[in-house]
């Protein structure tokens, strides 16, 4: 028997449209025209400039040639230009490729190769990068560079177009492009690449507008909210925020560098509500002097991702005002799927148990239809009890359509119907989950998992710890064993021994490093630790000999 419900009612203009996070600038440029959206410097934009400007430059780059799936790439940092890009590019149909602005020149001819771009768009403060990499790429794309106004620079890029002259260009009545289908791609973005060429990663429009308005929802973000740019908005596309913000009608404040002084003054004056950024943000913030430091109104959310910060810096970012949430995602998921969502009965919890609970990733976004631990192999989710180490896998409208020209690595990464994330972690009772390692990061001694996290979690709380990376060094007896790489605080000392000691008191002492490599520990320009080089290093120190 046919279902009543499937006959003759069929999608139609009337009922159906294509999900778009560019229809949230459209509907707040109509509704609140005045509201200011941007503010950079002593510019300030309202939502109806701010959307003008878009279509200009979306028209622009119309009559350029660009078309429906162009890749149109970006090298800008957090300025106004960069938000008109994430919605004035897939206005045109095209697909937004944001460039990670620390990059190598020859990283970047390759993304410009890959990606087939068609035009770019650079910030003259990294010319020189763009100009080295576009000598070594294939491609020959169109050319615009941004003289942004809190960062004057006079040289220019040849051949190029300056952006302001090249909205000009462009129709501020121009009939901007919904997707054909809201699954079509809105945004690329590409993997680090620590070994080996990096991957795109290929966003579609639906999961950006889902996204989007799961930031507002698990943030709790008011209309009107004021969001300060510390997260890089190349970095998974600022984790949908640009989007997000005109979905609420709040206030973008952009910031070219993440400076102690230059945050505290924009906290202060213009009156921010939230803001993101990894770890490292938080130490700039606590870095601050106290002629730099403000008094603040009312307490700024702050949103982290990575590993936990330690107990330390938690403590005094609620003392100078600020509630830490704790996220978890990757490029594929568009940024964050995984909230620590917080009970108020944990508050009545002491210090150290509380410190616990914080550092567990959490649970499902709200966009995001599932999340689990399961057993690569056998495709079941290990039990829930907080010691199984499993992968942590996505289902859902938030993950990723896959990589760009890479059949193998998507389908490897979707098997079995779940996206594997790669990460080890554990589930527990409550169904929160908690990290334990990456897949290739865990380190087999004598048969027994050992996490490179959890040590490194331990070596953090020593209070002459600046940074600590754990990786697998060879070991005649166990196969390998932990080696530490830390780096001490400056006018700080500790010695192997006494970490060594550490380690015992405060794990199980087969976890507890054979060996401390006492150096400056390497990063990729996303600040992501190149545990890659440090295995190579430990395989070099040669085999340790352990009775």
């Amino acid at each position: 028997m046919s279902n009543p419900y499937n006959t003759d009612l069929d999608r139609n203009p009337a009922n159906y449209q294509p999900l778009t996070p560019l229809s949230f600038l459209e509907r707040a440029a109509d509704v609140y025209p005045e509201h200011t959206a941007i503010i950079h410097g002593p510019i300030k934009r309202s939502y109806l400039e701010f959307y003008k400007r878009s279509l200009r430059l979306a028209s622009a780059l119309s009559k350029q040639g660009i078309v429906r799936g162009d890749t149109v790439s970006v090298i800008l940092p957090n300025t106004p230009a960069m938000l008109e890009s994430h919605y004035g590019v897939p206005m045109c149909g095209a697909v937004l490729h944001s460039i990670n602005t620390r990059l190598d020149a020859e990283t970047i001819a390759y993304q410009l190769d890959h990606s087939n771009s068609k035009a770019l768009i650079v910030d003259r403060e990294f010319l020189e990068t763009a100009k080295s990499s576009l000598k070594i790429a294939k491609v020959s794309p169109i050319l615009i560079d941004c003289n942004d106004s809190e960062h004057k620079i006079s040289e220019s890029m040849p051949n190029a177009t300056e952006y302001e002259s090249f909205l000009l260009e462009g129709d501020e009545s121009f009939e901007w492009l919904m997707p054909e289908d809201e699954w079509d791609a809105i945004s690329l973005n590409y993997t680090s690449g620590t070994t080996g060429n990096p991957k795109g990663v290929v966003s579609h429009h639906r999961g950006a507008y889902l996204l989007a308005q799961g930031n507002a929802m698990i943030a709790s973000m008011n209309k009107h909210s004021v969001y300060l740019w510390t997260l890089p908005m190349f970095h998974c596309n600022g984790w949908c925020f640009p989007w997000t913000m005109s979905a609420i009608i709040g206030t973008h404040v952009c910031l070219r560098q993440v400076r102690a002084a230059p945050i505290w003054e924009s906290l202060y004056k213009n009156k921010v509500t939230h803001l993101c950024g990894a770890p490292i943000v938080m130490s700039t913030i606590l870095s601050a002097s106290a002629a730099e430091k403000k008094l603040l109104e009312t307490t700024v959310e702050f949103f982290t991702a990575a590993a936990p910060p330690p107990e330390s810096v938690l403590t005094s970012m609620k003392a100078a005002g600020f509630n830490i949430t704790h996220l978890y995602g990757l490029s594929e998921t568009y940024g964050p799927a995984v909230v620590n969502e917080w009970h108020q009965n944990w508050n009545q919890l002491n210090e150290n148990d509380q410190a616990s609970l914080k550092a567990r990733q959490g649970v499902r976004y709200l966009p995001l239809e599932s999340l689990d631990v399961m057993d690569p192999e056998t495709m079941k989710p290990v039990p829930r009890d907080g010691k199984t180490i499993g992968e942590v896998m996505f289902r859902g409208n938030v993950v990723m359509k896959g990589y760009l020209k890479n059949k193998l690595a998507t389908e490897e990464s979707f098997k079995g119907g779940w996206f594997h994330s790669g990460d080890l972690g554990v589930i527990h009772e409550d169904g929160y989950i908690q990290l334990k390692d990456r897949s290739k990061d865990i380190i087999i001694s004598g048969g027994e998992n050992i996490s490179s996290i959890e040590i490194e979690e331990v070596l953090y709380k020593h209070p002459a710890v600046e940074a600590v990376a754990v990786v697998a060094m060879p070991d005649e007896k166990w196969g390998e064993t932990p080696c530490a790489f830390v780096q001490i605080k400056e006018n700080s000392k500790a010695s192997e021994n006494e970490l060594s000691q550490w380690c015992r008191d405060n794990m199980a002492s087969f976890k507890t490093p054979r060996k401390f490599i006492f150096d400056n520990i390497p990063k990729t320009s996303t600040g992501k630790v190149q545990k890659f080089i440090l295995r190579e290093q430990a395989i070099k120190s040669g085999p340790n000999k352990t009775a």
